[in-house]
């Protein structure tokens, strides 16, 4: 997506930061895992499939895709983004109908990045960009039914089940913008920092 391609955000444990060709080789040696693709429901791609691919998501007004770096790491190796990198994290724009709703995705591909509560907060960061900047009113997310700890970390920030397929074996949640919630995303993303690079402009939420 064309929107967030110089977008930067700061948070306490992670960086998001849009996915650019130089992230490619790495995230194409994580998706040789079996196990991540089968999280993410994704077949495996040639690396020239992959560059395609990257190309293809930045132009796409659909897809608004951030690589999530740790940000200890970022921080120690001279913002190094390759070394820093442990997921990625997704919104998908896919009803034409209605520009705000979008899917979500995240995968943290770091073995030594999971249970540290960096999964959560790019979710959180991610929810907030795209409640403020693309005018999202709600947030669905599709989750495998055997993946519980995905399915609970949704269920705690607020995604309530609307379906369950079990031909797909997977769960779709919602979660819906109003007063309550929005001001409850607020007061979990307001120590972060997003920082538009095009603008020359760094605007911290409060």
């Amino acid at each position: 997506m064309k929107k967030n391609k110089n977008t930067i955000i700061h948070g306490r444990k992670t960086v998001l930061v849009p996915y650019r060709r130089v992230h490619v080789n790495k995230y194409h040696g994580w998706m040789q895992s079996e196990e991540l693709q089968e999280l993410t429901a994704s077949e495996p791609l040639s690396l020239e499939q992959e560059f395609r691919m990257q190309e293809s998501w930045l132009d796409d007004e659909d897809k608004c895709t951030f690589v999530i770096l740790d940000r200890n790491v970022y921080s120690q190796s001279n913002s190094d983004e390759i070394a820093s990198m442990i997921g990625d994290v997704n919104l998908f724009l896919n009803d034409i109908e209605n520009r705000q709703t979008a899917e979500v995705e995240i995968m943290v591909a770091e073995l030594h990045a999971r249970g540290q509560g960096m999964g959560k907060e790019a979710l959180l960061l991610m929810m907030r960009y795209g409640v403020e900047y693309l005018a999202l009113t709600s947030i669905t997310a599709k989750i495998g039914l055997a993946n519980e700890k995905s399915l609970n970390m949704f269920r705690k920030i607020g995604f309530k089940e609307i379906s369950r397929s079990e031909v797909f074996k997977e769960v779709t949640l919602e979660w819906l913008v109003d007063t309550d919630t929005k001001q409850w995303l607020w007061n979990e993303t307001k120590h972060i920092d997003i920082v538009m690079e095009e603008e020359s402009e760094s605007v911290l939420c409060t």
